[in-house]
């Protein structure tokens, strides 16, 4: 379990030592054998879902040729934010380990507390949500039942 996360510690480190982004670093395995790896990317790629996590799921979907990350596990140097916890879970992936907390996180300016402040109590100050009626919306959602299905 050390070797992933000091590997995911080398990934995080060569990503600000490059000025790609935050201190950050996963990897995916499978079968005990890493088949994806990734950094935060958000200053490279000027891309705000480049997180470590996302990128070693993509790493992993595109190594395996598959989106079905089944029987993986994850690594990662620090808690999950909202959105990589939500790709971990859309990929299939049921283990999640960690160093840093979110807390720990946010003493270095990173936000990832704020999201989940948001979703269990619902902070109107952060985001407006809303849902609004469409007929066209509702309908293709019924095509697309009806070839799937």
């Amino acid at each position: 379990m050390n070797n992933y996360i000091d590997f995911a510690v080398r990934m995080a480190k060569n990503g600000v030592f490059n000025k790609e982004g935050g201190p950050f670093g996963a990897v995916v395995v499978k079968n005990e054998k890493i088949v994806g790896f990734g950094n935060n990317q958000v200053l490279k790629n000027n891309d705000p879902t480049a997180h470590a996590e996302i990128m070693a799921i993509r790493n992993a979907c595109k190594n395996l040729n598959t989106y079905d990350l089944t029987g993986c596990v994850i690594y990662s140097t620090s808690e999950p934010c909202p959105m990589c916890l939500s790709a971990i879970i859309w990929s299939n992936i049921k283990e999640v380990y960690f160093v840093t907390d979110r807390l720990e996180v946010a003493n270095i300016g990173f936000r990832d507390n704020l999201i989940y402040e948001y979703l269990e109590h619902k902070k109107t100050d952060i985001l407006k949500i809303q849902q609004i009626k469409n007929l066209k919306c509702e309908q293709l959602l019924e095509e697309y039942k009806n070839t799937i299905y």
